[in-house]
């Protein structure tokens, strides 16, 4: 599977979210769209990644963007870990794992020596026109959020030229 880069266009998705009902990425096209994918529910980065994203849904709000998670973790498992962490982004649910691979992010892993398959920590901005603005891979999650609002911000700017 190739990878998605800059100016591509975004694979389209549809796809059940947390709180019920479907998410599509048709459905927020005119506006910037920030898809973070992440390994699993309630665990300590992912957490710490959806409370950051969290905490400036303000300023994405501001930017008319919308923040949008993505695990292959259930819709239950998503619904509990909002509101255990009182989540305020769009949580989907990519069980099948097909738009994880579509976006190239279900890849093969190593722990302790042992090779899994697993989703790689990436976020991708994708302009309102529907083709993808930025990609960080393997991301850190110190400060990530706050460098998403920052390119948001940026293609809002260069938008209005």
């Amino acid at each position: 599977m190739a990878e998605i880069g800059v100016g591509d266009v975004a694979p389209a998705f549809e796809l059940p979210q947390a709180g019920g009902g479907t998410l599509s990425l048709a459905s927020l096209k005119g506006k910037p769209v920030v898809l973070y994918f992440y390994p699993k529910d309630d665990t300590s980065g992912c957490t710490a990644e959806a409370i950051a994203f969290s905490g400036l849904k303000p300023q994405f709000a501001k930017a008319d963007a919308t923040v949008v998670g993505m695990s292959p973790d259930s819709v239950k498992s998503h619904d509990k870990f909002r509101s255990k962490h009182a989540l305020a982004v769009e949580l989907v649910s990519d069980a099948d794992k097909k738009v994880l691979e579509a976006y190239g992010v279900w890849t093969e892993k190593s722990m302790y020596g042992r090779k899994y398959m697993g989703v790689e920590r990436t976020t991708f901005l994708i302009g309102p026109g529907g083709k993808v603005a930025r990609v960080w891979r393997k991301v850190k999650v110190p400060g990530h959020a706050e460098e998403v609002l920052e390119a948001v911000k940026g293609l809002q700017t260069s938008s209005q030229h």
